[in-house]
């Protein structure tokens, strides 16, 4: 009913993964952990739910049992450069022995950053790519542990800390290397019990539109076919679950699941036109990176396939990998090509509805400036969509969402 993975064994690369503790409960591991690295630990967190959470008192009960002093450092929003540089000016005078990130993709990103940064104390605008002058990161990383509380972005199997400048000139790019990825990330779905719906619906979307666009990706190789075929497969039976229940222990741990194998497979074969628009939406509009991704999966993937069907008369592999999830998705393993094509969108479709995630015009977009946006969605992850889209066709996806 599922249908078949589309298997060529190609030739790829596998890039350096933390080790993973999955499961309810494995928070609990942390102190231990942590105690492996030192006595000394910053603390990076989002704003304020994690502190005013029930596992709060866990987490700094369980440092203090195991003689670990710390200092806190919240984020609030997605982390800047700046943020980035100020937070390692204060608090090189206060070496930690480890860095742990607790939260959102924000402060995980905004922890690999500093952990990255402590030691060498240097500006990360000297290695950000497509500004400044990209020079290669030498290290060394304070060691990481990343401890998610959203099914998202996957950051915590990741070697980029996202940072971005929001405004007219602002931007949204990578402090990439293999040096930051975390060396323990401890992933505990019972954290997501506390997650608000809105967080639920886009980081769920971001982390679904990462399996599929890694999953057809120019780059994909059969590893992570596996991997993103069995996320999707737990996103297609959480996210909806999770969403009408946060209390649902099954969803929460196919989410939670579904999101770690993103970031696995957005690292090693790239991503797609999604995050390729994501990234000058979220740098010039205040619209938080899962709804971006959210509002622009079933809009992308239709352009995608026309596009494909257009230039692709003898067929492209990723028609016969997007019929696959449609398929799986629709729970329909006997659709034709067609037909599942069909199936995939109209289910994107109808998740983009019952999760509620705003038009583009809801953060301000407007058709005046989707020049803007497509002149500046080149980035990485649209180098590695199945086909080259011409401005055009981008702006279709951009024109169709405002």
């Amino acid at each position: 009913m599922d249908g078949g993975l589309i298997v060529r064994m190609t030739e790829f690369s596998l890039s350096r993964l933390p080790r993973i503790e999955f499961g309810a409960g494995v928070l609990a591991k942390l102190p231990a952990i942590a105690r492996g690295y030192g006595v000394r630990a910053l603390l990076v967190t989002g704003s304020g739910s994690l502190k005013s959470s029930p596992f709060w008192p866990d987490v700094t009960g369980g440092l203090a049992a195991q003689g670990i002093s710390w200092l806190h450092l919240a984020i609030q929003g997605e982390p800047s450069p700046q943020m980035v540089d100020e937070a390692v000016r204060a608090l090189r005078a206060e070496p930690a022995d480890v860095v742990i990130g607790i939260g959102g993709g924000g402060a995980l990103d905004a922890a690999k950053a500093i952990a990255g940064l402590l030691k060498p104390g240097n500006s990360v605008m000297d290695h950000l790519e497509g500004v400044g002058p990209e020079l290669p990161y030498g290290g060394p990383a304070t060691p990481f542990i990343a401890v998610p509380t959203t099914a998202g972005t996957g950051s915590e199997a990741t070697k980029n800390a996202v940072l971005s400048v929001q405004g007219t000139d602002g931007f949204k790019k990578s402090f990439r290397d293999e040096k930051l990825v975390a060396e323990v990330a401890l992933v505990d779905p019972d954290l997501l019990a506390t997650c608000p719906l809105p967080v639920i619906a886009a980081n769920g979307m971001d982390a679904f539109t990462q399996l599929l666009e890694s999953y057809v990706s120019s780059h994909a190789a059969p590893l992570t076919d596996s991997l993103a075929w069995g996320g999707m497969k737990a996103a297609r039976d959480g996210l909806l679950a999770l969403y009408a229940d946060a209390g649902n222990g099954a969803a929460r741990e196919r989410m939670a699941y579904a999101a770690l194998v993103s970031g696995i497979t957005l690292a090693q074969v790239g991503l797609g036109s999604v995050h390729g628009l994501a990234a000058p939406l979220g740098a010039f509009f205040p619209i938080p990176h899962g709804a971006a991704c959210g509002t622009l999966v079933a809009t992308a993937t239709r352009i995608n396939i026309d596009t494909l069907r257009a230039r692709e008369a003898d067929g492209h592999p990723a028609l016969e990998k997007y019929a696959q999830v449609g398929r799986l998705l629709s729970r329909q393993g006997a659709l034709d090509q067609a037909a599942a094509h069909a199936a995939l969108i109209d289910t994107l479709e109808a998740w983009t509805r019952e999760l509620k995630l705003p038009r583009l015009s809801h953060y301000g977009v407007t058709p005046a400036d989707i020049p803007r946006i497509v002149a500046n969605s080149r980035g990485s992850s649209m180098k590695t969509n199945p086909v080259l889209l011409e401005d055009g066709e981008i702006s279709a996806i951009l024109i169709a969402r405002i």
